[in-house]
């Protein structure tokens, strides 16, 4: 779309949309984006945690015998997929920045793929191969939907959406994995793909085929996305241009090195840590949940992987909980603390009595403490995010 185009887009909606109670039209609008935004999003980042944490059902179904893993492989397997992911992060979002959506329905397509390659490794080189494009392909989903989020949701709206989207995506993802890698184990052998191979094979083909989808149906830019008329295109530039402390008239920021440089500030420092620690108590819960249930008791591997599930579903419920309180009250930190005293209690349990009950207890208060935490501390970096204003022509 031309500058003109953009600009006849904005003049056709008040420059003081700021001030004035949402109307029909954008109550409209908004309605509109979260029957579009929310489910597709919420999809992809669900197939992103399903790929990511595959290798944890696979662990109790034999993929340690199968590969010779010994002493510390594993871990070291789960390690460098998270070196290369956190690499990835910033190259990838620029490039999303410059390509759009496109970009970021390749990528989707590629960790299908790499997962369904994860299903004819035989050594743990070639799992470590695998765990390495697998950080690439997945490093940036996350950020990048939030970002394309954010072009399109004042901020005062985001948190609820975040943490409907990435509250919900993990928990759902996790319960769902759970239940399909425990069909998956009762069914026949597809050929020579046997046992988790399976778990690699389906998660990845459902993955690779929505990827495919996603080139088509994923929205850009509000500036051309497809899915708005020519009025809800302008209604939605200046919704936000009227949310920004830096008026952009709906353009987005060069992609430069001075955009990176400026991004490394203490607010990003401050956020970027509370999310650090937060992640460490749920993705290191979430990638060995198959085991630590696996030592409760004498269990069949899938009655393992179908006890993964409750917890996983309870965190849903609190991240739901947790975002709408958060929403309606405006406040971030009580949330955010409260989810991370439920983190800490579950962890204590776990480390402080050997009695299985407590310790499964304790998955549910770390899960349900995890899930809303890092998409409300997500939100709050969002929220404070300002552009770099453009300089007068």
């Amino acid at each position: 779309m031309s500058q003109e185009r953009q600009s006849d887009d904005i003049e056709k909606v008040p420059s003081n949309l700021e001030a004035l109670p949402p109307g029909d039209d954008e109550r409209r609008l908004v309605r509109k984006l979260d029957l579009v935004l929310l489910p597709l999003f919420t999809l992809i980042y669900g197939m992103n945690f399903i790929d990511r944490t595959a290798i944890g059902n696979a662990k109790i179904a034999g993929i340690e015998k199968d590969l010779g893993l010994v002493g510390y492989d594993y871990n070291i397997a789960l390690t460098v997929f998270y070196v290369c992911y956190i690499a990835a992060e910033i190259p990838s979002n620029l490039l999303l920045k410059h390509f759009g959506s496109i970009w970021l329905a390749g990528m989707v397509t590629v960790f299908g793929a790499v997962s369904i390659g994860s299903a004819f490794i035989h050594t743990f080189g070639e799992l470590l191969v695998t765990r390495v494009f697998l950080g690439i392909a997945e490093g940036g989903t996350l950020s990048g939907l939030t970002y394309i989020m954010s072009r399109y949701y004042r901020r005062s709206e985001l948190v609820l959406r975040i943490g409907i989207f990435f509250g919900l995506s993990p928990t759902l993802a996790g319960a769902f994995g759970g239940l399909l890698a425990s069909g998956l184990l009762t069914i026949n052998d597809i050929g020579t793909v046997t046992s988790w191979r399976k778990i690699f094979l389906i998660e990845g083909m459902i993955t690779t085929g929505f990827g495919l989808l996603c080139v088509f149906i994923l929205p850009g830019d509000p500036q051309y996305s497809r899915m708005l008329s020519s009025d809800e295109r302008a209604l939605a530039l200046v919704r936000i241009d009227a949310d920004q402390a830096t008026r952009t008239g709906g353009k987005r920021e060069r992609t430069s090195l001075r955009l990176v440089i400026r991004a490394f500030n203490i607010n990003t420092a401050i956020c970027s840590a509370c999310y650090l620690m937060i992640n460490i108590s749920f993705q290191g819960l979430s990638l060995f949940m198959p085991t630590v249930v696996n030592t409760l008791g004498h269990f069949t591997t899938v009655e393992v992987q179908l006890r993964t599930v409750p917890p996983y579903a309870v965190g849903a419920a609190w991240a739901l909980i947790s975002a709408y309180h958060s929403y309606k009250s405006k406040q971030r930190a009580f949330p955010i603390l409260l989810s991370g005293l439920l983190i800490v209690s579950g962890y204590v349990i776990a480390v402080g009595t050997k009695n299985p009950h407590a310790r499964y207890a304790a998955c549910f208060l770390s899960i349900a403490g995890g899930s809303p935490a890092g998409p409300l501390v997500l939100a709050w970096g969002t929220d404070n995010a300002a552009p770099i204003p453009y300089a007068p022509l």
